[in-house]
Order: structure tokens, then C-alpha cells, then sequence
């Protein structure tokens, strides 16, 4: 009976081992020839868990989003294939859901032991960018895939593991969130200002406009000159204290409108995430 028992040990043990063994040759061809618009690294504490970086093409809703999921190998790969998640909300895929695909451990019936790494992952980009349904997969708008593409940078950054495993690309995102805010703050004092200019140039029009008429007035009083400047300038006058009063009313309601329409603006860019989560 311990003969079985060590047979059946050993062979068990052989299986990781094969299956490590052929990661590592699909990781080499993986850097040898890489899959366009993708990336991927194991985990260092378990080669059976990989971890894959997709950057959105050009020309689909996915543009500019930075796409992080995962590949779970079975022991026996290649000879099975491997459960495929996607963990950033990107509006194709439910997050940290299992995908019904071809190339996943849903149909182990229509698997290839040939197929390797690379081939999984251009499967899989091929896969998000068709509008196929199957189970893991959700159904959004182009515009809001596009608000989750641009979400995604700051999504993956607060991931530890995303930025452990793929330095360089936090490090990009990093740069890219600040561009992000100077282009902000660049754009909302712009607009401040030149709100603010296009009042002050209201106020000055109506100062010329104010001292012309008080000039003709005072020009036409020739019967009765006291009485004349009194009745040009006075309510000349009046009508410029309220213009001036209007025009800083309607600056201050501009810059509330501005901040609040950017308070709205941000406030619905955190919506996918929240909901997704």
C-alpha cells in the first residue's frame, strides 16, 4: 500500500513542477516577443498567480485607460487553462469576476495545450474590444467606458499590488495625474481671469460712457448751467453705481457657477468606481 501512496506523491509533485517549467518558457517568449498594448509578471511568491497590465488602444472607448487583471494557472498547465479576471472597472468585464472565455478554465473542452501565455492575452484584449456577451461581462455606454479609462489611473495606483508589480507604470500614472491637475488649475484660473478682465473692461466702458454724457450735458447748460448738471449727472450717476453693482454681482455668480460645475464634474468622475465596487 505505500507503494501506490508514494507513486501517486510523486506524481502530484511533478505536475506544479511542469507547469512552472512551461511558465517560465511562455514568460521568456512573452519578453521576446511582446503582445501589443499588454503587459504581465508573475506574483514572486506564487508563479502559478499572474498579473497583467492592458493599456486601452487607440480608437476604442478603452483609449488611454490602464487596464490590471490577474491569470490563476491550475497545477496541470498547459494541459488545462488558466480562470482569467479583470480587477480594474473598465465597463466590458465585471471586476474580479471570473470571464467565460474560450481561453479560460470555463472551457476546458475547446483548450489548447499549445496555446501559452501570449496567446491567452491577445485573446483576451481581442475579446474587450468585441461587444460578444458572455458570463463576467457587463454591458456600458462608449461614454462611460471612457470615464472609466480615465478613472483608472488613480483606481490602479491605489492598488499596492499594481504598484509593486509594475513599477514603471505607477510611476507614469504618477506623472500623469499631476499634468492632469496643473492642466486644472491652469484652465480654472484662466477662466477666473478672464471673467474678471471682461467685467473690468464693462466697468471702464461704462466710466467713459458716464463722463461723456456729463460732458455733453454740461455743454448744453447754457440757460440754466447748475440746474442742467444736476439733472445729466444724477441720474447718469445712478444708472452707473448699478451697473457697477451688476456687473460684481455677475462676477461672483460666475466663479460660484465655475467651482460648483467643478465640484459636480469631479463628484461624477468618482461614480464609476463607487458603483463598480
Amino acid at each position: 500500500m505505500a507503494a501506490p501512496n508514494g507513486a501517486r506523491q510523486t506524481t502530484n509533485t511533478k505536475k506544479p513542477v511542469s507547469a512552472l517549467r512551461r511558465l517560465k518558457q511562455d514568460y521568456m517568449m512573452l519578453m521576446n516577443d511582446p503582445v501589443p498594448y499588454v503587459e504581465a509578471a508573475p506574483l514572486p511568491s506564487n508563479m502559478l498567480e499572474w498579473h497583467y497590465v492592458i493599456r486601452g488602444p487607440e480608437g476604442s472607448p478603452y483609449h488611454n485607460g490602464i487596464y490590471h487583471g490577474k491569470l490563476r494557472f491550475p497545477p496541470d498547465y498547459p494541459f488545462k487553462p488558466p480562470s482569467i479576471y479583470m480587477i480594474t472597472p473598465n465597463g466590458r468585464f465585471k471586476p474580479n469576476s471570473r470571464l467565460c472565455l474560450s481561453i479560460s478554465d470555463f472551457h476546458p473542452d475547446t483548450w489548447n495545450p499549445t496555446w501559452n501565455l501570449s496567446t491567452i492575452l491577445t485573446g483576451l484584449l481581442s475579446f474587450m474590444l468585441e461587444n460578444n456577451s458572455t458570463y463576467g461581462s457587463i454591458i456600458t455606454s462608449k461614454r462611460e467606458k471612457q470615464i472609466l479609462a480615465k478613472k483608472s489611473y488613480e483606481y490602479n495606483l491605489n492598488d499596492p499590488l499594481f504598484c509593486e508589480l509594475f513599477p514603471d507604470i505607477a510611476d507614469e500614472i504618477k506623472d500623469e495625474l499631476e499634468k492632469r491637475k496643473e492642466a486644472e488649475r491652469t484652465s480654472a484660473n484662466s477662466t477666473v481671469n478672464n471673467a474678471v478682465k471682461g467685467i473690468g473692461n464693462q466697468i471702464s466702458n461704462l466710466i467713459n460712457s458716464s463722463d461723456g454724457g456729463n460732458r455733453s450735458a454740461a455743454g448744453l447748460a447754457g440757460r440754466d448751467s447748475t440746474a442742467a448738471a444736476t439733472a445729466a449727472t444724477g441720474p447718469q450717476s445712478n444708472r452707473f453705481i448699478w451697473s457697477v453693482l451688476y456687473n460684481l454681482i455677475a462676477v461672483v455668480i460666475l466663479v460660484i457657477f465655475f467651482y460648483v460645475v467643478r465640484f459636480i464634474l469631479r463628484e461624477s468622475n468618482l461614480f464609476g468606481s463607487s458603483a463598480s465596487s
